[in-house]
Formats: structure tokens, sequence, C-alpha cells
């Protein structure tokens, strides 16, 4: 197998992972806070070990990267949170598909960061993509928890564009695996008084699925992504990225009983197109 074949497989492994880590806010007994606080420890365990087995520098050139990087860590907890909050007040097709409007908040974010302009066709987009969503969602009311888990999964799609935002301007100083090693330490720095203050009873299954959901789903899936994108270009991850909510459906359909109504495909449907459509123009 040649490097490219390679790496292309190590990405499509990577998104699969990422599809089924979804699933674990169903399947752990603890709150969505909780359940970040153990992927990020243990994924923050990981990713340093790896810097310190390859000798790579951990410092940071410049005072403001370390701002940043607080930043940017803050808003990994606020996504993780709120996706995991989406997927336990709701389903995991809920939780997975109102995340993956995020590209389509990139569009909007974009050129506020880089002084683009913002053009009619993303408007339309975007206002598609909300059709999706009030396809998925069957009544808009703030007493309904399926509504609840909706609205939080914007939230963590929101959060999540912010950070990519971020995470572009420092992917050409910084490699993919200090920066996600930051974004982790920072998360659990972030999430311990909380641990502090709940103090969970965590049983000996949901801390070997947090073990699992940090090293595997997060440590390990995280730098086959980073090392896939040595061949690959960022448009074809970007477009392969778009499997992950089907697999986390599939596998929450076959393993947690939860079949998507014929609504929620549709909006699903919709949603993942103007997602498919915002990655590849985002790319031209």
């Amino acid at each position: 197998m040649d490097a490219k074949s390679r790496n292309l497989l190590e990405i499509h492994f990577a998104v699969f992972l990422f599809g089924l880590a979804g699933l674990f806010g169903k399947v752990v007994e603890l709150s969505a806070l909780m359940i970040v606080f153990g992927r990020v420890f243990f994924a923050s365990i990981f990713l340093g070990g790896v810097l310190l087995y390859r000798k790579q520098k951990i410092k940071l050139d410049q005072y403001k990267d370390y701002v940043y990087m607080l930043l940017m860590g803050c808003l990994l907890a606020t996504h993780w949170v709120t996706f995991f909050q989406s997927i336990q007040m709701s389903t995991v097709a809920i939780g997975l598909l109102t995340f993956s409007t995020f590209p389509v908040f990139v569009t909007f974010l974009e050129p506020y960061f880089f002084k683009e302009k913002i053009k009619p066709a993303d408007m339309a987009v975007a206002g598609i993509a909300f059709l999706g969503i009030m396809l998925v969602v069957p009544r808009f009311e703030l007493d309904n928890h399926i509504t609840k888990g909706a609205l939080w999964g914007i939230v963590s799609g929101f959060t999540y564009a912010l950070l990519s935002m971020l995470n572009r301007r420092y992917a050409k100083d910084y490699s993919g695996i200090v920066v996600a090693f930051y974004e982790q330490l920072i998360s659990v720095i972030v999430l311990l008084p909380f641990f502090l203050v709940q103090q969970p009873v965590v049983k000996i299954n949901d801390l070997l699925l947090l073990f699992v959901l940090g090293i595997i789903f997060t440590g390990i899936a995280h730098s086959l992504f980073i090392n896939g994108l040595q061949n690959i270009k960022t448009q074809t991850a970007g477009i392969i990225s778009c499997l992950e909510p089907v697999y986390g459906i599939i596998f929450a359909a076959f393993l947690l009983h939860e079949l998507p109504t014929a609504r929620e495909m549709m909006g699903g449907s919709i949603i993942l197109g103007t997602v498919l459509y915002s990655t590849i123009k985002s790319k031209k």
C-alpha cells in the first residue's frame, strides 16, 4: 500500500471513530460535563505521551499564543459539553445532525475572520440548512426535549466553527498534535472545578468507557486524522468527514435501537447536503 492510500485509509478510519464517539453520551451514566472531563483527561495524557515519545517541541513561540490556546481549550470544552448534552436530551441522530451544521457557520465566520464578503449563495445555503433543522425537530417548543437537544447541537456546531477558525490560524505555526494537546489539557483545567464540585460517583464500567473514549475515539482518532492529511487534500478530508453523522446514526440504530424517523432522515439529508456543498465551496 502506497503512502497516499494509507493516509486515505487513516482519515476514513478516524472519521468512523469520530462518528461513534457520540454513542458514549448514551451509554456512560454520567452528566455531559463529566463525560467530557473524562474524555479530555485521558486524551491529554495520551497526546502528551506521544509528544514526549517523539521528543517534539511543546513550548509555544509567543506569550499571546498561550492566550489563544486558552481560548481554544475553552471553546473545545464548550463544544463537547453541548454536543453530549444534545445527545443526552434527544437522540444520537439529532445531536450529530445539528452539530453537522458547523460548516454553514464557517461560511459566515470566514468573511469576518479573513476579511471576505458574504455572498448571496451563502445566505441561501444557511436558509436551506435551517429548513433541514426544522424537519429534524418535530416542533419548536422549549419544553420539548428534542427541541432542547437540537438547540444544544446547534450551539455545539457554532462553537466548533469558531474553534476551526482558530485552528486554521495556528495550523501554519504548530503541528496539529501540539495544538490538540493544548486544547485537551486546557479543557481538563477548565472542567476540573466542575468535577470537584459535583464529585460524581464513577462506576468502573463508566471509567473504562471514558478511557476508551479518550484514548481510542479521541487521541488515536485525532492523531490518525492529522497524519492522514500528509498526502490527502483538506477538501477530500472535509468531504469524508460528512460521513461522521452517517456512521453515528447507523450504529445508534443497531446498538441503541434509536431508529431515525422519515422526517429526521429527510431533514438530515438536507443538512448533510448543505454541509457537503459548503465544504466543497469553501475549498475552491
